[in-house]
């Protein structure tokens, strides 16, 4: 897939989270028609799920607080956790940890593997879903290390 201006990697955060910002960069990307076709089908999907499911909060309910007040990434976040309830930093770290790691040892390694291969990815230093999605995007996580930041 191309670099899609304004989606950021899915390990940058937001507050205690991973992957929370992107979700929200594809909801504006979408409704601003800017998020490539082969996103479309995925939102509220795959990681988007899990991450609304963490959060005890409906996707489309989220998506639309998100289109109707504009809110920073921690507004949203904040609103977010008011609806669905807070998490200890325990919790988030559990979660950081599963969905950074996802694809390595796991069953979506088989998933993984195909979309390497379907990218034609194969010699990358891809252990991990989120490894994939940023070499996939025009970004090498191993070089600038953004788990770290």
């Amino acid at each position: 897939m191309p670099n899609v201006p304004g989606l950021r990697s899915p390990y940058l955060k937001v507050g205690r989270l991973v992957y929370f910002g992107r979700m929200l960069d594809k909801i504006r990307l979408h409704a601003a028609g800017k998020l490539p076709p082969d996103y479309v089908g995925n939102l509220g999907k795959g990681f988007d799920l899990r991450c609304c499911s963490f959060l005890r909060v409906p996707y489309d309910e989220l998506k639309a607080h998100v289109l109707a007040h504009s809110p920073s990434d921690d507004a949203a976040l904040a609103w977010a956790e008011q609806r669905g309830g807070t998490h200890t930093d325990e919790e988030c770290e559990v979660w950081c940890d599963f969905l950074m790691k996802r694809g390595w040892r796991d069953p979506a390694g088989e998933i993984l593997a195909r979309r390497i291969k379907e990218s034609g990815l194969e010699g990358k230093p891809i252990l991990t879903m989120f490894d994939y999605l940023d070499f996939d995007e025009g970004r090498d996580p191993a070089a600038t290390r953004p788990w770290e930041g």
